[in-house]
């Protein structure tokens, strides 16, 4: 199910959309959600380089699914 959202964009990013949506005989609306889902992919890479980074500086600490099991009462 699609919703309608409402953004301000500056002039000259809307009228470079228009033009790929043009050269690709494509919409503004499925430009705009592909964007949104490449930079969701990458927004996936920079939280786990964080998380990495806060396991190997002791910040975070890595549990086992076996622990996780073991305190839920599941037998594995």
């Amino acid at each position: 199910m699609k919703k309608v959202v409402n953004m301000r964009l500056e002039e000259e990013l809307v009228e470079r959309l228009d033009e790929y949506a043009k050269e690709l005989d494509k919409t503004r609306t499925a430009l705009v959600e592909r964007a949104i889902e490449l930079y969701f992919d990458k927004l996936d890479e920079m939280i786990a380089d964080r998380r990495i980074d806060a396991i190997k500086s002791g910040k975070s600490e890595v549990v086992s699914l076996e622990e996780i099991f073991k305190k839920a009462g599941i037998d594995v």
